[in-house]
C-alpha cells in the first residue's frame, strides 16, 4: 500500500524537460503526471535541485562517462526537500522528514516531485538549510572521498583546479582545515578573488604562465593536485606537480579526462589516481554523504552557493554554468 501525504494523483506537476540534445534553449518548462513510489521508494516534494556540470554535457549529447539519456527527459540527479509519499516496504517514519537524496533513476530531479530510493535518503540535520543540503548532494561525499584518497597532510602544497566550483571550493576548505598550503586555479579574476577570500592563493589558468606561477607559489610544485578540469589545463597541471607527488583526477569540464602515461609518471615518482576512482568512491558513499551534512551543520564544511534560479529558468542556470559565470554551486528552487 502506498502512503501519501501531499501528492494529489491526477494533478500534474511542474517539470523542466530536455526536448532534444543541444544548447540551454532545449530546456523547456512543462508538466508531467505526479510520480508514484514503487517498493522501497519514496517521493520527495522537491524544494531545491542541484545542477552539476556533467548535466550540461549530457544535455548537449556529450558524455564524460555516464550513459546518455534519451530525449525528451527530465534532468536533475540530486534533490533536497520533504518526503511526501512512501511506497511498500518503506518506514512511514520518513514521511514529512527533510531529506537530501539522489534521484532513483539518476535524473528526474528538475520537477516538483521526484522519486528516490529510501535506502539512499539522507536526513538533513537541524541547523542545515535545504539549499546547503542540496549543494552538498553529491559534492560533499565526492570531495571527502577525493580528499581522503589523496592523503593530504599538514604542510602539503595543494593545487585545486576549478577551485571556485562546487567540488573545488569544498576541496579548498578541506585542505586549508588540514593545515595544507593551498593554491586554487580558476578562470578569471572574480573567481580568483573568491578563492583568496577563503584563505588560499589563486592563479588564473586563462593566462599564460599560470603553471610557472603555481611552482613559484608552492616553492617547487604541488605535492597534491586535484584535477577537476582535464584537457589542456589538466595536462599542464601535471607539469606543476612536485616529484613524488599525487595527481588526483576527478573531472573533465575542460575536455577529455587527463591521461598521464605511466612511464612519465614513474620517472617523476608521481602517483596518479585516475578518473576510475569515482566509481570506486561509490563504496562508502552514503557514510561520507551523511558526514558531509553533519560537518556542514556544525559549520566545519561550507558549500558555496553562487546562484539560484527558479525551476522555470533552468535554461538560464545551464547557460550561466557553461559560461563559467558562477562562483560555487548553482541550484534550482522548486518548492
Amino acid at each position: 500500500m502506498v502512503r501519501v501525504t501531499k501528492i494529489d494523483e491526477g494533478v500534474p506537476m511542474r517539470v523542466v524537460r530536455v526536448e532534444r540534445f543541444g544548447g540551454p534553449e532545449v530546456l523547456v518548462p512543462g508538466e508531467a503526471p505526479a510520480p508514484v513510489p514503487g517498493p522501497g521508494q519514496v517521493v520527495v516534494a522537491v524544494a531545491v535541485a542541484e545542477i552539476n556540470f556533467v548535466e550540461t554535457q549530457l544535455r548537449r549529447g556529450v558524455s564524460p562517462g555516464p550513459p546518455l539519456p534519451v530525449p525528451p527527459y527530465v534532468p536533475g540527479g540530486g534533490v533536497a526537500g520533504r518526503v511526501a509519499a512512501a511506497g511498500p516496504g518503506v518506514d512511514p517514519g520518513w514521511l514529512g522528514r527533510r531529506v537530501a537524496a539522489p534521484t532513483a533513476a539518476g535524473d528526474g530531479g528538475n520537477a516538483e516531485l521526484a522519486v528516490a530510493d529510501a535506502a539512499a535518503l539522507l536526513p538533513v540535520p537541524d541547523g542545515l538549510d535545504l539549499r546547503r543540503a542540496a549543494a552538498l548532494q553529491p559534492d560533499g561525499a565526492t570531495a571527502l572521498g577525493l580528499f581522503e584518497r589523496a592523503g593530504v597532510r599538514a604542510g602539503d602544497r595543494v593545487l585545486v583546479e576549478a577551485a571556485a566550483g562546487g567540488v573545488g571550493s569544498l576541496l579548498v576548505g578541506l585542505a586549508l582545515a588540514a593545515g595544507a598550503r593551498v593554491v586554487g586555479a580558476v578562470g578569471g579574476e572574480r573567481k580568483a578573488a573568491a578563492v583568496r577570500e577563503r584563505g588560499a592563493a589563486a592563479v588564473d589558468y586563462t593566462r599564460d604562465g599560470w603553471t610557472e606561477r603555481v611552482v613559484e607559489l608552492t616553492g617547487g610544485g604541488a605535492d597534491v593536485v586535484f584535477d577537476g578540469v582535464g584537457g589542456a589545463i589538466g595536462r599542464a597541471a601535471f607539469d606543476a606537480t612536485a616529484a613524488g607527488g599525487r595527481f588526483s583526477v576527478h573531472g573533465a569540464a575542460g575536455g577529455a579526462p587527463t591521461r598521464i602515461p605511466p612511464d612519465e609518471a614513474a620517472r617523476r615518482g608521481v602517483t596518479v589516481i585516475g578518473l576510475e576512482q569515482l566509481m570506486e568512491l561509490r563504496t562508502g558513499g552514503r557514510e561520507r554523504a551523511e558526514r558531509a551534512l553533519a560537518e556542514a551543520a556544525a559549520g566545519r564544511l561550507a558549500p558555496v552557493v553562487g546562484c539560484t534560479f527558479p525551476l522555470e529558468r533552468a535554461a538560464e542556470a545551464h547557460a550561466a554554468i557553461e559560461a563559467r559565470a558562477v562562483v560555487g554551486k548553482t541550484l534550482l528552487t522548486v518548492g
